[in-house]
């Protein structure tokens, strides 16, 4: 079972993909998490990767996609996965396809955390000062929201059209928005 795990920045997907992960045993693949030990480890990946990050961009594909296909080359054994950041757009999504039938598997299906952006800025906010996270800042925020909106919600639709993509309401108690999600999971 391969499963995405989209919605806007402080939507809950890092927090939700943990719960998921454990409950039905999938290797989590975090874009931001792997990218963010790129940087840890200040490789030359991690350089470039920080500096998009910190303008409130997104990676490039050729990036990304590098870093996924290495992921997925070192957890060949896995359960199946969730991916938590990628893909952010259609040109993603396509690359994600093809990289799945390189493998002979599929994505299972896609959920959509949904949260009002009234909710976002506090939610990020809070993450940044708990977490210490260098692109968790207002201006920050708007820019990744603005990346969200315009890149991202046409992926929505894509899935849409591919009959894959399951919405959740991001708002409310972490495991009641966790239920509803097991639902989903539990039907395919």
């Amino acid at each position: 079972m391969n499963l995405v795990l989209l919605g806007p920045p402080g939507a809950g997907k890092g927090t939700q993909a943990n719960l998921i992960c454990e409950k039905y045993n999938l290797s989590h693949l975090s874009t931001g998490d792997l990218l963010r030990a790129e940087i840890t480890n200040k490789s030359e990946v991690g350089v470039k990767a920080k500096k998009i990050i910190d303008e409130g961009k997104l990676v490039s594909n050729d990036i990304i996609i590098n870093v996924i296909k290495s992921y997925f080359n070192h957890n060949k054994n896995s359960n199946g996965y969730l991916l938590d950041g990628f893909p952010r757009n259609t040109e993603q999504a396509k690359l994600l396809d093809n990289l799945m039938l390189e493998l002979e598997d599929k994505i299972s299906c896609v959920i959509q955390l949904d949260v009002e952006e009234k909710y976002l800025k506090d939610r990020v906010l809070y993450r940044g000062k708990q977490e210490g996270r260098s692109d968790d800042n207002e201006e920050t925020l708007l820019k990744r929201l603005d990346t969200y909106f315009n890149e991202t919600m046409p992926l929505i639709k894509y899935y849409d059209e591919a009959k894959l993509i399951k919405k959740v309401s991001g708002v409310g108690e972490i495991m009641h928005i966790n239920q509803s999600i097991n639902s989903i999971i539990d039907q395919l």
